[in-house]
Order: C-alpha cells, then sequence, then structure tokens
C-alpha cells in the first residue's frame, strides 16, 4: 500500500537503473553487443541524412521526411544508449532525479514526434499515389517544412505534459529503476502515491499520439489500396505498392512495441517484457529502419554509388 506524501520525510535525489544483468561477463558481453548496435544505428540512419543531402536527385518531399526520420532515430538511440553503455561497465548505475527528468522529457519529445511523423509520411505516400500530377504542387517545400515542424512541436509539448506529471509524483523510496533508462512507466511504478488519475491522462496522451495517429495510416492505405487496384498493368500495381511496403513495414516495427508498453492496464505491467519492447522500437527500429528504407530503393543505392565513385576520383 502507498504511504500519504506527507507523511514522508526523506525524498529520492536520485534513481538506480538496474539494466539487464548483474554480472560482470554478461555486461561486457552486452556492452559489445549493443556498442555494435548503437553504431550501426548511428552510421546507418548518418548515411541515409548524408546522401539525401549530397544528392539533388533525392531532394523531393519523401526523401526530405526520410531524412527526418533518420534524425529522429539518431536522437532516440542517442538519448539512451549511451547511458546503458556505460552502465554496463561502471560500478555504479545511478542517475539524478534531474538527470532522469531530462531523459524522459527528451526520450518522449522524440518518440512522441515519430509517432506523428509516420502520419506525415503516410499522407506523403497517400499525394503519391492518388495524386502524383500535383504530388509537387500539394506537397510544397513550405508545406513540408511546416509538417516536420508542426510534428516536432507537438511532440514536444506533449512530451512536457508527460514529463511533468510523471515526475511531479512523490518518490520517497524505493528508487531502483526496473530498466535501462528512465521511461514513464519504469519510474510511475516507484511513486509512493496513488497514480490512478496520472495513468488516465497518460492514456488519452497515448490514444492521442499513438492510436489517432495510427487510425490516420491506416486510413491513408485504405485509400491507397484502392487507387492501387485501378491501376491496370501488374508492374504499375508491384512498383506503386513497393513504394509503400518500406513505410508499412516501419510501422508496423515502431507502433507494435510502443502500443504494448503505453496501451495496455498498469496492472499488467511487467518490467522485464517492457526493458525487450523497448529495446525494439528504440534500438532495433533505428538499427532497421535505414535497411528497410535503402534495401530495395534503387534511388538510395544510386546515390551511395555516386558518392563511393566520387570518393575513389577524390583519392
Amino acid at each position: 500500500m502507498r504511504t500519504p506524501p506527507e507523511q514522508n520525510q526523506s525524498w529520492v535525489s536520485e534513481f538506480i537503473l538496474l539494466g539487464f544483468y548483474s554480472d560482470p561477463t554478461s555486461n561486457k558481453i552486452l556492452f559489445f553487443a549493443f556498442f555494435l548496435l548503437y553504431l550501426s544505428s548511428l552510421l546507418g540512419n548518418g548515411l541515409i541524412v548524408t546522401l539525401i543531402c549530397l544528392d539533388t536527385h533525392l531532394h523531393t518531399p519523401m526523401y526530405f521526411f526520410l531524412r527526418i526520420l533518420s534524425l529522429l532515430d539518431i536522437g532516440c538511440v542517442t538519448t539512451t544508449m549511451p547511458q546503458m553503455l556505460v552502465h554496463l561497465l561502471a560500478h555504479s548505475q545511478t542517475i539524478s532525479f534531474a538527470g532522469c527528468w531530462v531523459q524522459m522529457c527528451a526520450f518522449s519529445a522524440l518518440g512522441l514526434s515519430e509517432c506523428i511523423f509516420f502520419v506525415v509520411m503516410a499522407f506523403d505516400r497517400y499525394v503519391a499515389i492518388c495524386h502524383p500530377l500535383r504530388y509537387t504542387i500539394i506537397l510544397s517545400w513550405d508545406l513540408c517544412a511546416q509538417l516536420a515542424a508542426g510534428t516536432c512541436t507537438c511532440g514536444f509539448f506533449s512530451s512536457l505534459i508527460y514529463t511533468f506529471l510523471t515526475m511531479r509524483l512523490p518518490y520517497c523510496g524505493p528508487n531502483i529503476v526496473n530498466h535501462y533508462f528512465c521511461e514513464g512507466p519504469a519510474v510511475r511504478s516507484l511513486a509512493c502515491m496513488d497514480t490512478h488519475l496520472i495513468e488516465m491522462v497518460d492514456l488519452v496522451i497515448s490514444v492521442f499520439v499513438n492510436v489517432t495517429p495510427l487510425s490516420l495510416i491506416v486510413a491513408s492505405y485504405v485509400r491507397i489500396s484502392l487507387a492501387i487496384l485501378k491501376i491496370k498493368s501488374t508492374s504499375g500495381r508491384f512498383k506503386a505498392f513497393s513504394t509503400c511496403a518500406s513505410h508499412l513495414t516501419a510501422v508496423i516495427l515502431f507502433y507494435g512495441p510502443s502500443n504494448y508498453i503505453y496501451l495496455r492496464p498498469h496492472s499488467s505491467y511487467s518490467p522485464e517484457h517492457d526493458k525487450q519492447a523497448s529495446l525494439f522500437y528504440n534500438v532495433f527500429t533505428a538499427l532497421l529502419n535505414p535497411i528497410v528504407y535503402s534495401l530495395r530503393n534503387k534511388d538510395i543505392k544510386g546515390a551511395l554509388l555516386k558518392v563511393m565513385k566520387c570518393a575513389k576520383v577524390a583519392l
């Protein structure tokens, strides 16, 4: 039973992030594994951003949005992974209360922005397939910039509300967070008061930034599917669908585990399952997105070959 906050004289000034294992040998193995994952994520997404900036043929709305997605992925993994890598080798696994506040706010802002941004990318595919002749007219550079800025603004302010409601709760001990970073549900489970009202507000925010965007994505792809079915040639249908396959794959990889964490009842909270789900949508999604978007993308491959040829000539 929770103790009323007014009866507590001591307050938590720092948290201990439990991470995955406490065995030194296992931690060293995990350090090298996660370091390779983190480095691969940075290199993959960094390469996507660099190629889109360098190749003028990729200066289109679709690749502008892809560049923003890669930057969001870089931000998400950089918010959590470096600290986790340090904790895997260090004896101390503490994080200050203020540090936890900042990490939660930054990760939530980037994650929530990415949730909403997938809707923008779905809108891009909808316009490209359903209104191909008006694609560049509808998606002007001004509108693209406004959509990107609006997405990040919504994500930032939603994150401020979410983080404020979580971190204003009284934390009077214990201070051990069974997670590898300060994620909302894991930290909130340590609060020494009833969190039912906060959980209801959290659910409303989660519906706004998870369910609503996902519903809009589904609606977009219903219209896209109907447009594709009207294409007479099989090759035309395949080409139209292939332009959407990468986005659909990224949506499934991201929304699956994130919805599992933030939309299920608090009574079914499972720290171990949450850590695995968070690791997937935080680390593996950032690692897989560059692969998903470049594996069958001739434009990205062509841009990479051009850069490699220029590098050879320069040498």
